[in-house]
């Protein structure tokens, strides 16, 4: 006789791992064939609601509206304001770096601090470097997280989730002091490099900040160079999976062979995230890897598409070694300012 909770068990894991490969591959079939600014975010966007979310909420769409008016603000903002200030800008950027970091650790805003910590860093950067341009780039990151939003709730909609249990955001698990005090170790981390790269005007940096700042979370807290040290481990499967994932893209360089290869890795590491929740975070943190770097590259412009992917590879290594250098720095130092009050 067959047990029906064991089915029923193997039945949504099938769904929600072709939800989601269908969501990757519609993020990148849209986000290839229409390819606004950034719009190479939208695949990672909707990995992370699939993994993240079991399914859309209002709390999604009022995330979405507060970041999309956040952003356009600061678009505004960087495009008549302080970019040839830098003694104003930077604070500026600091104060914008901290609130997402503080955010970071609330799971219900979670999606917003993941565009706030984008917006702050890429939007005056863009600014300094080529004026006129932050607005647009502005409403395109804005157009990546409506864009997510549709689809993944067009997925649920064409193919809703099977659990009767809906998931319930959770309360943060650490108290507000404690949240404070990990999103300082952040700022402290992440900050010092992006006022290098904002103050030489360094090209081609953009990657590697946001990975520095979005990393920076991740290892704030306890052993975060153990934490470093795995993150790079990570990143390195990740780049490693994405050097095939390009030659093979290169030996077949058309659209449905992309959309087609992208939705097998995500059916692949799907399978992997939904079957084995406690590493989770191991398997997804190897596949936004993969998006990011494949997709940065397929959305390039320029004409050596082939040195700048490794560029890429280079700079997402390079992020892994300051991480770990960072987080022992902070580590080995007694940052009293930073402790929490008895």
């Amino acid at each position: 006789m067959i047990d029906t909770s064991e089915s029923l068990t193997q039945k949504i894991l099938n769904r929600r791992v072709l939800r989601f490969a269908l969501g990757i591959g519609l993020a990148v079939a849209v986000s290839a064939i229409f390819s606004w600014p950034l719009a190479y975010i939208v695949p990672i966007f909707v990995a992370k609601f699939l993994v993240e979310r079991q399914a859309p909420t209002v709390q999604t769409v009022y995330e979405l509206l507060i970041a999309m008016l956040v952003t356009l603000a600061m678009g505004w903002l960087v495009s008549v304001g302080p970019t040839h200030y830098p003694s104003i800008l930077l604070p500026l950027i600091a104060v914008g770096m901290l609130w997402a970091y503080y955010l970071f650790s609330h799971p219900k805003w979670n999606f917003f601090a993941l565009i706030l910590i984008v917006a702050t860093i890429v939007l005056p950067y863009l600014a300094i470097l080529h004026p006129g341009a932050a607005m647009a780039v502005a409403y395109g990151l804005s157009l990546s997280g409506v864009v997510s939003v549709v689809i993944f709730a067009l997925l649920h909609v064409l193919l809703p989730d099977l659990a009767e249990q809906k998931d319930q955001y959770q309360l943060p698990e650490l108290d507000k002091e404690s949240r404070e005090h990990e999103a300082f170790r952040a700022l402290l981390m992440a900050f010092p490099i992006i006022c290098f790269f904002y103050l030489l005007e360094i090209t081609g940096a953009l990657l590697t900040m946001i990975m520095i700042a979005i990393l920076s979370q991740q290892t704030a807290g306890q052993k975060s160079v153990k934490v470093s040290l795995f993150l790079i481990i990570i990143n390195g499967i990740g780049g490693l999976l994405a050097i095939v994932f390009y030659n093979l893209l290169v030996t077949v360089p058309t659209l449905s062979f992309y959309i087609a290869l992208s939705m097998l890795c995500a059916m692949l590491f799907g399978y992997k995230v939904y079957s084995d929740p406690a590493k989770a975070p191991i398997y997804a943190g190897i596949f936004s890897t993969l998006l990011v770097v494949v997709g940065s590259t397929a959305a390039s412009a320029d004409a050596d598409v082939a040195s700048n992917f490794y560029v890429r590879l280079a700079q997402i290594f390079l992020v892994g070694i300051y991480m770990v250098i960072a987080s022992y720095y902070l580590e080995t130092r007694n940052w009293s300012f930073l402790q929490q009050r008895k």
